[in-house]
């Protein structure tokens, strides 16, 4: 059996572009939160939270891996068709309400407010690029790619848990 470098790069491709979604127009990176929001609904109807952590680790490893390997020969790095970064940052916006369903027993009906203002918190942070998301960005890295998104959904994220606990607290 030979090696084919093609066959390979398909592999990175379907990865990166998240089976080829990327490549949908318009807007390819809300396709992309769009994927993230999916992937939490399907953890979250699992109910466990860490399995759902576990797996944005992992997509957040590989897929800077993945990212890496897929634009070594490009001279920009962030392509409109990847969107693995995007699935990874709206994954992280969301982590803080699969959570607090486990931890407090709710379902997807007391969630999906939430839900959307995660996804549209993502999409603002991540159009917007504000502070160390641009400067993220501009790395012009594998690195830069991912990290633009994780930290858009961090600041997602805690954006999300603030308005939580004014809703479940007061």
């Amino acid at each position: 059996m030979s090696y084919n470098p093609r066959i390979n790069f398909k592999v990175l491709e379907a990865f990166v572009t998240v089976l080829f979604i990327g490549h949908i127009k318009p807007a390819p990176g809300t396709w992309g939160s769009l994927i993230g929001v999916l992937l939490m609904i399907v953890v979250f109807l699992n109910g466990d939270p860490y399995l759902y952590f576990c797996i944005i680790l992992l997509l957040g490893l590989v897929g800077t891996i993945a990212v890496h390997l897929s634009t070594k020969e490009n001279e920009h790095k962030d392509r409109k068709e990847i969107i693995i970064d995007e699935v990874v940052g709206q994954s992280i916006t969301l982590f803080p309400i699969s959570l607090m369903a486990y931890t407090y027993e709710l379902d997807l009906n007391d969630l999906w407010l939430f839900i959307l203002l995660g996804f549209l918190c993502f999409r603002f942070f991540d159009i917007i690029k504000l502070g160390p998301i641009k400067q993220a960005d501009m790395r012009n890295d594998a690195i830069g790619v991912m990290l633009d998104d994780i930290y858009a959904g961090i600041l997602s994220a805690f954006l999300l848990i603030i308005l939580m606990v004014l809703t479940y607290v007061y």
